[in-house]
């Protein structure tokens, strides 16, 4: 068992015969072992009687969905420790590289060894994972938090098996739904559930993650309907549940955090920089870009990639260089192809840095800017660093009234898509790190390539793989040379079907 006792907080009294009393403290403590062990024996009780292994009912189509969202959000032969694993079903359906369960089900421990003998489970309260002295990519507590008797010390535990960029994926049932549950159990439509069992608000989920250290990234609901019904319990839950104010009436939610212990942070601080400057009919812009961008990390490098240009871009990107006389580390890249998505795709191909930034060459967000970025990835405090211009006053001219308007459109499609906030998604400024970028690229195909911007194909993979988007807000400015390269209506039509894609990648599954 985990040790779960208080430290004292005042000296023991003595008796009369000058024997040590235990104090308020220490009685206080010597209860909350008590209790916890009381629980934790209720519970193998109850293992010890119910059979192992049998889904009967709606479970079979109810596992089915939890196993389903959750392959979208584990990658594939990463380290994953199932917390709560039963049988090792769902954590096999995972394919881990490594994969590790824990119960408290001596029973289904043996069951789930038997069944899936390329995994290591062992027989131990979540309490003690601690023990297993290893860190995974995913910590999953599927159906386990009603059944923990000390939350907080069990999420303050998982900070021992979290690296930074551990993510902890919680599937949590609706105290909505605790009456019709009961019914169900009574109508033997689901399994029993032991009688020691918590019932907790999303709300109250996420308020101890944080008392323990994790951040939470993303909060969606999973089902409304738990009983399979052809075709109807695929459209109630695929497209029904995921409607505004609807989704809130949900079965169960699934929660996704992320560490935020000091020493997990500082372990993954970057020390390296590439900002990629895709650049096509910028002539004029070359070399007041190059002089305004501030050295902000130990290593930095600046990479121009032009195509397609109709002035004499690609001439003054040299001259700026030769001008520069080694005061900046500078490559100078020619596109093959057309676009800014190809432009940033040859650029991030060619980076060194362990960070990556899109800079545009217009000049519109202030290079000056870019340190907090920087700063903003560096210190953890968000993973994908997201351009805003719609915080400060811009510059009358630097947006019509239609792009002004279509800019806070798909700011809210994506904040109901994404489940992370938005304010601006059509921002060139995006930074994130070398290792993230490459698994997004690895994971392209997912959404298709019809992106021509490449902003989207990155903000949907980051959203995929559960990072943290944060919006820094920027000072827009008008241009002071050359014209946009944005066609209103054409690009915002690109946008809406790329929007209209994602939706059946990412929300309603």
């Amino acid at each position: 068992m985990s040790d779960l006792s208080v430290p004292a907080i005042a000296s023991p009294t003595s008796g009369p015969m000058g024997d040590p009393q235990p104090g308020p403290a220490q009685a206080f403590a010597h209860d909350a072992a008590g209790g916890a062990a009381r629980w934790q024996q209720s519970l193998q009780r109850f293992y010890g009687r119910v059979r192992t292994g049998v889904r009967t009912g709606w479970t079979p189509y109810y596992y089915k969905r939890i196993k389903h969202r959750l392959a979208g959000i584990v990658q594939p032969n990463s380290r994953v420790l199932d917390i709560g694993c039963a049988d090792g079903e769902l954590l096999a359906s995972l394919r881990p590289s490594v994969g590790v369960g824990v119960d408290l089900n001596a029973r289904i421990i043996n069951e789930a060894r038997r069944r899936q003998p390329g995994l290591r489970f062992h027989h131990m309260p979540g309490e003690d994972v601690h023990q297993l002295d290893e860190t995974f990519d995913y910590v999953i507590l599927s159906q386990t938090l009603g059944e923990i008797y000390d939350l907080p010390t069990l999420f303050r535990t998982l900070q021992k098996v979290c690296h930074a960029r551990t993510r902890l994926v919680v599937v949590h049932n609706s105290r909505l739904w605790q009456p019709a549950l009961k019914l169900m159990e009574w109508l033997r439509l689901k399994e029993r559930s032991p009688g020691e069992h918590n019932w907790l608000p999303t709300a109250e989920v996420t308020h101890l993650l944080n008392l323990a250290g994790f951040e939470t990234v993303r909060v969606f609901g999973l089902t409304i309907a738990p009983l399979y019904l052809p075709l109807v319990s695929t459209f109630l839950n695929r497209v029904v549940a995921n409607l505004p104010w609807v989704d809130e009436l949900g079965l169960n939610y699934i929660v996704v955090a992320r560490p935020m212990a000091p020493q997990t942070l500082a372990a993954a601080r970057p020390r390296s920089v590439s900002i990629i400057v895709p650049a096509c009919n910028e002539a004029g812009n070359i070399r007041p870009l190059l002089s305004r961008i501030p050295k902000f990390a130990e290593k930095q490098e600046i990479i121009f990639v032009e195509g397609g240009s109709k002035d004499n871009t690609w001439e003054a990107i040299q001259d700026a260089v030769r001008e520069d006389d080694g005061l900046h580390d500078i490559r100078c890249l020619k596109q093959n192809g057309k676009g800014k998505a190809d432009a940033v795709r040859l650029g991030f191909a060619e980076a060194s840095g362990d960070v990556l930034m899109i800079l545009d060459a217009d000049l519109s967000v202030p290079p000056e800017e870019l340190p907090m970025f920087f700063d903003t990835l560096a210190s953890g405090r968000g993973e994908f660093i997201n351009g805003s211009r719609m915080v400060y006053l811009m510059d009358a001219r630097a947006m019509r009234f239609l792009n002004l308007l279509g800019n806070k459109v798909f700011g809210a499609i994506f904040t109901y898509l994404l489940s992370q906030r938005f304010r601006d998604t059509l921002c060139g400024t995006k930074v994130l790190t070398r290792a993230d970028y490459l698994r997004i690229r690895a994971d392209r195909d997912y959404f298709g390539d019809f992106d021509p911007f490449g902003d989207f194909e990155l903000l949907f993979g980051a959203a995929r793989l559960n990072l943290k988007i944060v919006d820094v807000p920027v000072h827009y400015q008008a241009r002071t040379y050359g014209q946009t390269n944005i066609s209103r209506f054409r690009h915002g039509w690109i946008l809406l079907r790329m929007c209209w894609f994602a939706a059946g990648k990412i929300k309603f599954l």
